[in-house]
């Protein structure tokens, strides 16, 4: 009998989902395309590997076990799985072609609808990839300023220029790795003890899950406004969750350029780069940055429609509303309790629970909360990301899962029995970290 979105008995039957696995085993690296989804990410024993269908805020496994999702495919999922009005707009798309000889209109039409609520999108470009995108806008920032250093904080995809600053590296020239540096969030000291004269741009995310302090944001745009260094702001989970423009309107704060990709799209492959135009001109003639797929129109397609329904059925409100309740509603479940090692951290759309160092294993607690949850039917990963068909009833529902499970995470703690607990590999760290994540500024080598 397979588990669905209740206080299950068992812990879900997963003998499919390992039996992919098993097949998976050196044919696929890492199992995964992705680390975020890869077994490392959920109590490997426990949690299921392979889904194979998603309605609204819900998914289920090749098992056939259903869950209530709050990882939303790492992001794209804005509007729920299978969202009808999406949905029939690939349909239909879908019926005329996927991709021509020639331009398509909605190629077009997409461009001008970004550039209505994308601030300083003067110019509009399409991708296919958040790591495709980011790292033309560096090319472009090169060229533009003909300058070659690139200093940035938080994640920035997979390609040279950004993973040369991470321990897993190789593969390299190191003459790429000495072309970028790493400042940290909300020290703006870190920035300008970074910059020499050969910096072409900052590129950061604008939030992650800290709070920007003292006017940090703006002090790194007057810092780029004074040197002549192009300011980039990596969107991927700001844009269209935050608010319809970005952190750009949230905060009231002008880059040179902002990329996009994730919840435009409502899980369909598009990304997206925007920027002054005068900065844009270069990809005219100068900078060679172009793509079979970038005009492909089941894409444009979701675009189009993904954004109509933010506009039209406010969005990002309702996110922010439930995402609000979910969290403060943690925080409350987690103080009564007395647990002073856990609280929920971030925005009303993109939350995070973290669990303090001083537990002595923050991961095992994070691994024994996560496979508590699914056994309730709740895949989780440690973050909230909260869809628009996330109802109300969802909300509730987890919020009295969280009850139950974090009343077992305190005996399990006061005991000492948190490990002996987990039925599976616990949770593994990746390079990523999510407070402080940035590391200090590498020293410029002596003249």
């Amino acid at each position: 009998m397979s588990n669905k979105v209740a206080f299950n008995p068992e812990y879900p039957v997963i003998d499919k989902s390992n039996d992919l696995y098993g097949r998976a085993n050196g044919l696929i690296p890492c199992f995964s395309q992705t680390l975020a989804k890869g077994p490392t990410q959920y109590v490997n024993g426990v949690a299921p590997k392979y889904l194979v269908r998603g309605k609204g805020s819900h998914v289920w496994d090749v098992d056939g076990n259903e869950y209530l999702d709050y990882n939303m495919g790492i992001g794209p999922i804005s509007l729920g799985y299978a969202y009808p009005a999406v949905d029939e707009a690939i349909r239909r798309q879908l019926a005329d072609g996927i991709t021509f000889s020639l331009m398509h209109p909605l190629e077009v039409e997409v461009a001008e609808i970004i550039r209505e609520i994308i601030p300083n999108a003067g110019s509009v470009r399409y991708g296919k990839s958040g790591a495709e995108i980011t790292s033309a806008a560096i090319r472009i920032a090169r060229a533009y300023t003909g300058k070659n250093k690139v200093l940035c904080c938080g994640y920035h995809g997979w390609h040279d220029w950004y993973v040369s600053t991470i321990a897993r590296n190789a593969g390299i020239p190191q003459c790429v790795k000495d072309l970028t540096y790493t400042f940290s969030y909300n020290d703006i000291d870190s920035l300008t003890r970074s910059i020499d004269d050969d910096v072409a741009a900052v590129i950061l995310e604008p939030v992650v899950f800290e709070q920007p302090k003292d006017s940090f944001l703006q002090k790194v745009a007057d810092v780029c406004h004074a040197r002549g260094i192009l300011l980039i702001f990596d969107e991927m989970w700001t844009g269209f969750r935050m608010a319809l423009g970005g952190a750009q309107e949230y905060f009231g704060i002008s880059a040179d350029m902002a990329t996009f990709s994730k919840a435009m799209a409502n899980g369909m492959p598009i990304s997206v780069l925007t920027g002054k135009r005068e900065i844009m001109k270069v990809l005219e003639d100068e900078v060679f940055f172009f793509s079979t797929f970038g005009g492909e129109a089941l894409s444009l397609a979701a675009v189009k429609a993904t954004i109509g329904e933010m506009k039209d059925k406010d969005v990002l409100s309702a996110i922010s509303v439930k995402g609000e309740i979910l969290r403060e509603g943690y925080n409350v479940i987690a103080m009564k309790l007395g647990l002073d090692y856990t609280r929920a951290v971030g925005y009303n759309f993109r939350s995070m629970v973290t669990f303090d160092e001083k537990t002595g294993n923050p991961l095992a607690l994070k691994s024994f909360v996560q496979q508590e949850l699914i056994k309730r039917g709740i895949l989780w990963s440690g973050i909230h990301n909260v869809c628009y068909s996330h109802s109300m009833a969802d909300i509730e529902y987890t919020l009295s899962a969280y009850r139950e499970v974090l009343s077992e995470l305190k005996e399990a703690v006061r005991d000492n029995t948190v490990l002996k607990q987990l039925r599976g590999i616990p949770v593994q760290p990746t390079f990523r970290k999510t407070s402080e994540f940035n590391t200090k500024p590498k020293p410029r080598p002596s003249k």
